[in-house]
This record gives structure tokens, sequence and C-alpha cells, in this order.
């Protein structure tokens, strides 16, 4: 069975960017969650409401309606609150950027990861709003700090990258 990932930490915090690395350097496969849920639903539920003319229009707009975003996912997974996990998962390694802590737990409950990862930028940007982030980093097993510089952080994730991978 093939290892399976979460990323969590608040916005612009580094886990895309992580996902990206991990994907250059070892072949991993990611799907950050705002981009499954805007494939999967949130493109259709919006399209009209804001005028999107495609599903990377609506993508784009998302970080101008977080609260909306959360909402709508917290709806989709309502019944079965792993639900976009499992979906992800699918076709993923690694889920990037789950924002509720039900969920999250859900997926603890179901082992649905190996290990779940916190990007840690806390000294240089804010904790975004609780309305649409309510997870901690005590949901995660490791923390990785990303408050230097961009390289710092790279080596950072490659080093791990290669106790996990290799």
């Amino acid at each position: 069975m093939k290892k399976k990932f979460c990323i969590i930490g608040a916005a612009r915090w580094g886990k895309d960017s992580m996902a990206e690395i991990w994907k250059e350097e070892f072949g991993i496969k990611f799907k950050s969650s705002s981009q499954a849920a805007s494939e999967i639903f949130i493109y259709d539920n919006l399209k009209e409401k804001y005028n999107y003319k495609n599903p990377k229009e609506c993508f784009e707009d998302r970080m101008n309606r977080r609260k909306e975003w959360y909402d709508l996912i917290c709806e989709y997974n309502y019944n079965d609150k792993s639900r976009l996990a499992k979906e992800i998962l699918k076709k993923a390694d690694i889920y990037v950027g789950m924002r509720d802590s039900e969920e999250i737990k859900e997926c603890i409950k179901q082992n649905l990861f190996h290990l779940i990862i916190w990007v840690d930028a806390s000294e240089r940007l804010p904790l975004e709003d609780s309305s649409s982030f309510n997870i901690s980093k005590s949901d995660a097993d490791i923390i990785v700090s990303n408050n230097d510089d961009y390289q710092t952080f790279k080596e950072k994730v490659i080093r791990l990258g290669k106790i996990i991978f290799q």
C-alpha cells in the first residue's frame, strides 16, 4: 500500500510549496483541497453567482471567498467528514490544505493518512481567521518550520522527503 499524507497549516504558509518540492524531487502526486473541491463541486455551485467563465477563474478567486469555500466543503462533507479526503486520495498521495478539525479527526479515526505534517510560518505570517480554518498544529504528527527563506525551507523539505520516500 502506498503511503498517504496530509499537509496542513494556515493560508500561504507553504503547504503547496512543500508538495510541489516533493513532486519535483520524488515524483509524489498531490492535490490541494481547494483545487479538488473546485473541480468536483465548487465551480458548479458558484459559477452563476460570480459569473466565472471556467473552473480556473473560480479557483483563482478562492482567497476572496475563503469562508464561503470553507462552508461549501463542510456541506459537501456533511454526511461523511472524510468524503473529500477519500476523493483526493483516490488519485493523489498527498492531501494539501485540510481546513476543518472535524474532518481531520475523522480522517485520523479512519487511518487515511500515514503522516500529517503542519507547515508553520507563524513567525512571519499571521494565522488566518477561524471562520474558515480551525485546525491546529496539535493535529499534526510533525511540524516543519517555514519561517526562514525559501531555500532553507526547500532544503528541510528535501531532507524530510529523503527520509520518507527513499
